[in-house]
């Protein structure tokens, strides 16, 4: 793989330290699910309201419909309760969360356009058992990176440091509800960040790479995930900044990931179309922000939804996911791959018919409905977009 420079800010991982500010605060109250614990902490000065108590909004309700058990698992609300420390572990990590990282990287080997099956029924030149088996072994590892080791990271460093907002908008996730330790959370960031970048770096060495490419992805990532959630910065304060640097790695980083690993990323068209993609991303993490508006203008946090209003943010939200999607469409067309092209338009509009009877009459009461209905739609495109440039003869464009 060609050698190029990659440059990456200093990584900053002081997870228990926090810089506090000499403004005024406000003390709130909230109790936790184990042993009807008070715990108090800080609130600093938005508002002009007195200092105010505000209780957690009680106990997490467990799903009747035999799936309490699973949720907790997955760590989605309506899940059991459990005093397993590794579960308890998992649900930290939101295993939920990882499957658009997994999915991420699955696209970008699609888009290296050197992944290789065992036994390809749509290509009798590629069916090597052993070097299809080799990539597979390669794609698992390279999703375990970007799953359990670095979203869990990520999931579990946010909540740490929304283990306040948290007592308000959750109180049923495992810290502020007293299931785990404060120093068991410590533990668990650091060893699935470091064995992250040690697996990262290993898929560096299997690829042959020259520069580790693989492993500056994993340490830029981390870094976003840092200041996504920690002081002073907390990008997750502004909902521009916050919104897209979601998207973005959600969407871009497993992709670039994923290509890395097979291929190269050679050509500015393997950056640009990860990173508008990830604008659709910061609209899907609109989405998400629609039912915490609460607990975010309780804690001062200027996600889109409070800084535009639900209306405001809904119709941001329905723009960036249609109007990036069908400039990539028109890319492709551009490209002379109409056929593609034509396969995206088909997938955008079933989401347009979503925001126009879900998203847009009600945001807050029909999030997880426009989400589940919308959203194999737009995963589903950057697939079909990862394979068209896979497949592309860009030589044939010089």
């Amino acid at each position: 793989m060609k050698t190029f420079q990659l440059v990456a800010p200093a990584l900053y991982l002081g997870t228990s330290v926090v810089a506090f500010a000499p403004v005024k605060k406000n003390i709130i109250s909230y109790r936790t699910n184990v042993g009807n614990e008070v715990h108090s902490f800080l609130l600093p000065e938005t508002r002009k309201e007195s200092p105010i108590s505000i209780y957690a909004k009680g106990p997490n309700e467990e799903a009747t419909d035999g799936s309490s058990d699973l949720r907790q698992l997955l760590g989605v609300k309506g899940a059991s309760e459990t005093n397993d420390i590794w579960k308890i572990r998992l649900q930290l990590t939101k295993p939920v969360t990882w499957i658009p990282l997994v999915w991420g990287v699955m696209c970008g080997a699609a888009a290296s356009g050197n992944y290789h099956w065992m036994w390809n029924p749509f290509d009798p030149n590629d069916r090597d058992v052993l070097l299809g088996a080799t990539d597979a072994a390669k794609g698992l590892v390279a999703m375990i990176l970007a799953g359990p080791f670095l979203t869990g990271y990520t999931q579990t460093i946010n909540d740490w440091y929304d283990r306040e907002i948290d007592a308000i908008n959750e109180p049923y996730r495992p810290i502020p509800s007293g299931a785990i330790s404060e120093g068991q959370v410590i533990f668990q960031i650091w060893a699935l960040l470091l064995g992250g970048l040690g697996l990262s770096y290993g898929l560096d060495v299997w690829a042959g790479h020259d520069f580790p490419v693989v492993l500056a992805l994993s340490i830029f990532g981390s870094f976003i995930s840092y200041i996504y959630s920690a002081p002073p910065l907390k990008l997750k304060q502004n909902g521009w900044a916050g919104n897209y640097a979601l998207g973005a790695s959600y969407i871009s980083l497993p992709w670039w990931c994923g290509q890395a690993v097979f291929g190269e990323l050679d050509k500015p068209v393997y950056w640009i179309l990860p990173i508008l993609y990830s604008i659709a991303g910061l609209g899907i993490a609109i989405v998400n922000d629609f039912k915490s508006i609460e607990g975010d203008r309780a804690m001062g946090l200027n996600s889109l939804p409070v800084a535009f209003g639900v209306d405001g943010a809904k119709y941001i939200c329905a723009g960036s996911v249609s109007l990036t999607q069908l400039g990539v469409a028109a890319y492709l067309y551009s490209i002379g791959e109409p056929t593609y092209a034509a396969i995206l338009i088909g997938l955008i509009l079933p989401q347009i018919y979503f925001q126009a009877t879900l998203l847009l009459p009600d945001p807050i009461a029909n999030d997880v409905k426009y989400q589940a209905s919308a959203q194999p739609f737009l995963v589903f495109g950057i697939l079909a977009t990862a394979l068209c440039i896979g497949h592309h003869d860009f030589a044939a464009l010089a």
